[in-house]
């Protein structure tokens, strides 16, 4: 499959598979454009590109995860949707989860886009639903181990 992408920026970079089996494609901070996250919060890292993604797909941005294991730096919505019809620029709300200062140098990989298939499902109100053995036991009840 081929993805459109569009440069927006001189210092924009193009999203790059860091191996071969990579789901993800690395998305990078401008080029020259250096970025301080205080403690505990978020800021708008911009690509400076968009995309042309397929309908029937979307794109979905994770975080790298070297970046948030080792730095505390991950999407703040914890995964970014980029629905089909989106032909803005692709930005990454990057959220500092620790106690110092983080710095994101221009160039930087900040997250990761994957590009998978989905099934839009056709919503209708209900007055029941089928029961299971769950039921309506959420959050823990089918056991912590």
């Amino acid at each position: 499959m081929k993805v459109k992408v569009k440069l927006l920026n001189e210092r924009a970079t193009l999203p790059t598979y860091g191996t071969e089996y990579s789901a993800g494609a690395d998305l990078y901070n401008l080029l020259g454009e250096r970025v301080v996250i205080p403690p505990h919060e978020t800021v708008l890292i911009h690509t400076g590109i968009a995309a042309e993604i397929p309908e029937g797909y979307c794109g979905l941005v994770f975080a790298r995860s070297g970046l948030a294991s080792k730095r505390g730096l991950a999407p703040a919505n914890k995964v970014g949707v980029i629905d089909a019809d989106y032909r803005g620029e692709i930005m990454v709300a990057l959220h500092n989860h620790s106690e110092t200062p983080a710095e994101i140098e221009g160039g930087e990989r900040v997250a990761q886009l994957a590009i998978v298939p989905f099934l839009k499902a056709e919503l209708t109100p209900a007055d029941e639903l089928s029961d299971t053995a769950r039921g309506a036991g959420g959050f823990g009840s089918t056991g912590t181990k």
